[in-house]
């Protein structure tokens, strides 16, 4: 019979109250109806609990947070919706604040809230009444009606139009639903979700998913057996046959419930050397028939109601035997034991039950001449296979031996490579090889030629090639060698053989003056004072490049100076750099570039002079005119080697003629500094 919806929600209530959980509430009615009846009225109600839990929970602790929750529904969250609540309007009663909430806290928190805050004003009284009291009738305007109550114009006041849940956004609403639920497209009615259709139930291997209103459940494959039961979340349960009632023992029996059976257990226990069957009957128990022997050696067992007794055995023994100390068995009489050697000297007696036998012993043979045991000599009868390399005999056996290099195996006749290397008989490394050894020495060191144990030093430094290992000097130390560098200057490489020049001027390592300029030479530096001369100024964009440096001065004439105007030189320069002590030269080595700042051709035919004026001792240099890449460029070289230490100043000119006149003049003053070393 269909069942009223009254009724289907006192059994939604009545479920919630009981179980505190609405996840597997039985449904009552195949009605669909009356299933979302059900459960909405067990949600509802678990909503109510939960809240009033918060609430009492807030007055008792006065926080929130320590609460645990046993899971994370939505049950948990409307305990601490309801429990932070009612703190806001405990708080608000304290501070002397208004009972009112806010409206943007919501309908039911402000419902919470007013009644936290108002049970701390004395004379309030907040009980519920079916009937309140009567008033006379007081005319309200619309303006203070929506001030009284601010959720009479709330879209979802009385549930709205949605079929589960509303949440009103101030001009409208929004439907939602609960959980196991889908919004169906009209925005408002709420549809079951099939989860055994769509997959996303749990069930697992050997359970079959059952859809409910809401959730599911799973259901069990195959059915549990005898003696069990399956319970409402498909698990089997023992049924204990006693309990029930459904067992078949008799009346002298008792009831045992054992897993998936049960077992009858006799009332009358049996007295000891007896055992119950089935029905209760006490048999004996032939203890003479039993594995462990109950009666001692030379005694035989003799059964009896309910226990055994043992009796003693006499036996005759035969020649070769004599009775034990007990008495109870013959055993054999070892004659071999005796001190009387029945078999002689050279024998050996072996001893058999009842009887012995005499045999020579072993690596003897019998003689039949002289009936004697004479020595068997294995070596010379198995030559070759006894033994893997010597063979020595001994009276009555044999022994193996071994060349050297050579050690016995543990059969005592194989022979294995024997590891000198493990006594350490070398200087520095050894290798053991198959029957010997051989002795070697480390990187820098080798073998001496008369022990072939020792290791000598080799002095790198001495070798045909110990001249090229470093550039400056090399320095022998045991098992290898190290290059050094002049002492000053100078410092080794990374490769550790080569000499780099180290740079005074940029390290800041000299002791140059403010108004000197350090130059960097190999193995040193030099500090000059460059000035320009009169008229001149230093141009400010000094030119460092690899082993040279560069000042230019510039003219610079005072007002009305006619003569200083009508100097051809316009830019005197001074350059510092440093070559080698000694070159077999070849060829001329190229070491100055001057670029003249005019083209090759110019409009005007101007003709480009380069001259060395000063300072080419020994004419060790020369210049030449060259053309490049569109330039006149003046060529600077050295024709000669110069030995060092040597320092000279240069003096070059770069002259531009017209018509046989010398329109332009640049002088380069190049000081040339030979190092004593160079690398």
């Amino acid at each position: 019979a269909d069942l009223s919806v009254e009724e289907c929600c006192d059994k939604g209530v009545e479920w919630a109250i009981t179980n505190r959980i609405c996840a597997s509430l039985p449904l009552i009615s195949e009605s669909r109806e009356c299933s979302m009846t059900q459960v909405q009225c067990c949600r509802s109600q678990l909503e109510k609990q939960s809240c009033s839990d918060g609430v009492e929970f807030a007055n008792a602790r006065e926080e929130c947070d320590s609460h645990i929750a046993k899971n994370s529904t939505c049950e948990a969250e409307y305990f601490k919706t309801c429990c932070y609540c009612c703190l806001l309007g405990k708080a608000a009663q304290v501070q002397g604040q208004s009972c009112e909430p806010n409206p943007k806290m919501g309908y039911q928190c402000g419902i919470v809230f007013r009644t936290c805050c108002g049970k701390g004003q004395e004379g309030i009284d907040l009980s519920i009444s079916d009937y309140p009291p009567k008033k006379d009738p007081v005319e309200i305007s619309k303006e203070e009606l929506d001030q009284e109550d601010p959720y009479l114009h709330d879209g979802c006041r009385g549930g709205g139009p949605c079929s589960q849940q509303c949440r009103d956004t101030g001009s409208s609403y929004v439907c939602s639903c609960f959980v196991g639920y889908q919004l169906q497209p009209d925005g408002i009615t709420c549809e079951d979700i099939n989860e055994c259709i769509t997959g996303t139930h749990n069930c697992g291997i050997g359970q079959t998913c059952v859809n409910t209103l809401g959730s599911f459940r799973c259901q069990r494959d195959t059915s549990c057996g005898t003696g069990y039961e399956l319970t409402d979340d498909s698990r089997c349960k023992d049924i204990d046959e006693c309990e029930t009632g459904t067992h078949n023992c008799p009346p002298d029996f008792i009831c045992q419930n054992t897993p998936g059976s049960f077992r009858c257990r006799p009332k009358l226990q049996c007295m000891s050397g007896f055992i119950q069957d089935a029905l209760g009957n006490c048999i004996d128990i032939n203890e003479c028939l039993s594995t462990n022997m109950p009666c001692p050696a030379g005694q035989i067992c003799i059964n009896t109601d309910g226990s055994f007794t043992c009796q003693r055995i006499s036996p005759s023994c035969g020649r070769g035997y004599h009775l034990n100390e007990d008495g109870t068995r013959c055993v054999d009489v070892d004659e071999c034991s005796s001190s009387s050697q029945p078999c002689g000297e050279g024998h050996v007696c072996i001893n058999a039950p009842g009887n012995y036998r005499c045999e020579c012993k072993a690596g003897y043979s019998f003689d039949v001449i002289s009936r004697t045991c004479i020595d068997i000599n294995e070596c010379r009868r198995y030559p070759g296979r006894l033994c893997a390399h010597k063979c020595e005999n001994t009276p009555g056996s044999y022994y193996c031996t071994c060349t050297m290099g050579f050690k016995l195996s543990a059969d005592g006749r194989s022979c294995e490579d024997l590891n000198e290397c493990e006594s350490n008989p070398c200087s520095q490394e050894c290798a053991n090889v198959y029957g010997s050894y051989q002795c070697y020495c480390r990187r820098g060191f080798q073998l001496s030629d008369i022990d072939g144990i020792s290791c000598e030093d080799i002095d790198e430094c001495a070798l045909p090639t110990g001249g090229h290992i470093c550039s400056f000097r090399c320095v022998n130390i045991p098992g290898s060698f190290q290059c050094t560098c002049p002492s000053s200057g100078y410092r080794l490489a990374p490769n550790a053989r080569n000499c780099q020049d180290i740079d005074e001027c940029v390290a800041e390592s000299h002791n140059c003056s403010f108004n000197e300029t350090c130059f960097n030479i190999q193995g040193g530096f030099r500090c000059l004072s460059l000035e320009c001369p009169e008229n001149y100024r230093k141009s400010g964009d000094t030119v460092r490049l690899e082993k040279t440096d560069t000042i230019r001065c510039i003219k610079s004439c005072r007002p009305n100076d006619v003569s200083c105007v009508l100097d051809p030189v316009h830019t005197i320069s001074h350059t510092v750099i440093s070559l080698p002590t000694f070159r077999e030269f070849t060829r001329p080595e190229e070491i100055i570039f001057l670029r003249a700042i005019t083209p090759t051709y110019p409009a005007n035919q101007a003709d480009i002079i380069f001259d060395i004026t000063e300072g080419n001792l020994r004419d060790s240099f020369d210049i030449i005119k060259r053309y490049m890449d569109g330039m006149t460029v003046g060529v600077v070289r050295q024709v000669r080697p110069i030995i060092g230490p040597f320092h000279a100043i240069l003096k070059l000119e770069m002259n531009y003629v017209m018509g046989g006149v010398v329109s332009h003049r640049n002088i380069v003053n190049v000081h040339i500094f030979v190092s004593e070393y160079w690398f």
